[in-house]
């Protein structure tokens, strides 16, 4: 049904706004007590072998929505609803900004991908934080809060940034994410490299601590699939240092000519952040190299071309012990959490695993025997 309205409805919509609408439904559904609850037993059913334990947290599963779908944290129930086991909101920046100029969201349907170069357009980390503080939950849900540099900011003073925001918000997150590589803003890409990844991170953590005294707020660094190998296993070895929390793999990519894209040419080469199928095997590869790294001395969040439940179980087994997905969610829909689920829960009773985590990269520990 609802891929019949994505080629009749959503596919004659500019995306950006097809995504305002859809957002505007989820939220309107979510207010809705009966709809609300109804909605969630049909897309939200629990699986109890698929609780999961990750960053100190208890989850009803390992699956999330990635950051860049709720930048603002407007639909944190309505996207719980739909069967997201945790929420990444953002990304969030110290100062609000609208981003970069439309037309800034493009589909490319025949490779099941995106390609965006939004450019972190958010209401401001004061704004976020103080609709966090003041909301009521309706679901049970983990929230993830991602903070990203602002624009306007030269990057010399990219640390000040991250720690204003870290301020505002780390009392409202259950994890934190230190996002270094979206391509869509200049120059904070240049913050992967570990010269200048250590002091930001050292500077995030301290002032998480500083503001949230009574409870450790878990923090994460998310990497572009970009990196070379030798600068992944450099951002693992700093994680281990600093005594990081988690590593999220990957964010978009810039690549093209290496991915075999189907899509029209003038799609293609658009600028911007690509996500989706595409970008399956590069992140699957970064993910495996980062688990053969650190092993389970950190948590490690897969995301990246996830489309189903075999993407999934793949991320696990390579050493995700948390996945995410957004672009599939634009062509898969309102189900897609729920298909997710329930093929988890097939995959891990047909494996010899007992418990989902000690499934988690058994695939990669046997790669590296």
């Amino acid at each position: 049904m609802y891929k019949l309205f994505f080629q009749l409805v959503f596919k004659r919509m500019d995306p950006e706004q097809a995504h305002h609408l859809a957002f505007r439904w989820i939220r309107l559904a979510a207010r809705v007590p009966v709809l609300r609850t109804f909605a969630a037993a049909a897309l939200a059913p629990r699986h109890e072998e698929l609780r999961t334990e990750a960053l100190g947290l208890r989850m009803h599963g390992p699956f999330g929505l990635a950051a860049g779908f709720d930048k603002n944290a407007v639909a944190i129930d309505g996207m719980a609803m739909l069967g997201f086991d945790h929420i990444e909101i953002g990304t969030v920046t110290g100062e609000p900004q609208p981003g970069n100029p439309k037309k800034r969201m493009f589909r490319l349907v025949a490779d099941r991908a995106l390609i965006n170069r939004m450019g972190f357009n958010n209401e401001g980390s004061a704004a976020v934080a103080e609709r966090l503080a003041t909301r009521t939950p309706v679901f049970r849900t983990t929230v993830g809060v991602n903070i990203g540099k602002t624009k306007a900011v030269p990057e010399a003073e990219a640390v000040g940034d991250y720690v204003k925001s870290t301020e505002r918000l780390a009392a409202h997150a259950d994890y934190l994410v230190v996002n270094v590589s979206s391509p869509n803003t200049p120059g904070l890409r240049n913050l992967q490299a570990t010269e200048a990844l250590r002091p930001l991170l050292a500077a995030v953590r301290e002032a998480a601590d500083r503001t949230v005294t009574d409870r450790r707020v878990p923090l994460l660094v998310k990497i572009a699939p970009d990196l070379a190998d030798e600068d992944v296993d450099a951002v693992a070895d700093l994680a281990v240092e600093l005594g990081l929390d988690g590593i999220i793999a990957t964010n978009t990519t810039i690549a093209r000519d290496t991915l075999g894209l189907k899509s029209e040419a003038s799609l293609v080469k658009e600028t911007g952040g690509l996500s989706g199928a595409p970008l399956k095997e590069r992140s699957l590869e970064v993910l495996s190299r980062l688990y053969a790294r650190v092993g389970t001395r950190i948590t490690l969040v897969g995301v990246g071309g996830i489309e189903n439940a075999e993407d999934a179980w793949q991320r696990i087994l390579a050493g995700a012990t948390l996945v995410q997905g957004y672009s599939a969610f634009v062509y898969e829909g309102p189900f897609y959490a729920r298909a997710i689920h329930k093929g988890l829960a097939a995959r891990l009773a047909a494996s010899p695993y007992a418990t989902l985590a000690e499934a988690v990269g058994a695939e990669t520990r046997k790669a590296t025997q």
